[in-house]
């Protein structure tokens, strides 16, 4: 039987999972967290529209000034001497994926040869 914080983390995979497929994309998510069994680096867990590298983390509690407040769309955050990075609400993200594959789509039937 797997360890409950493994069990958690097999939960929240495929909440993302099932989140990305309910708006009508790709999400495949590594078996046993793999990604090695996808074809990439053992960190993958799961794999967004066939580019998107996803490593789903999942904690009891997440430090309070990471969160964006209610009247920012995105939260940057940076240690010293490291890349910064944006947190996001998941949803909102994964709606812009899905309209650039829409635009991708779009730009594919203008045709602009």
């Amino acid at each position: 039987m797997a360890s409950k914080s493994k069990a958690k983390g097999n939960r929240f995979e495929y909440l993302i999972r099932d989140i990305t497929k309910g708006i009508g994309l790709k999400c495949i998510r590594a078996w046993g967290s793999d990604g090695r069994s996808l074809g990439w680096h053992e960190e993958v867990d799961l794999l967004i529209e066939d580019t998107i590298k996803v490593q789903a983390k999942c904690r009891k509690a997440i430090a309070n000034w990471m969160l964006p407040s209610d009247e920012v769309d995105i939260q940057v955050i940076k240690e010293d001497r490291g890349t910064p990075l944006v947190v996001e609400n998941y949803d909102t993200w994964i709606d812009r994926i899905k309209e650039l594959k829409e635009l991708k789509e779009q730009l594919k039937i203008i045709d602009l040869k």
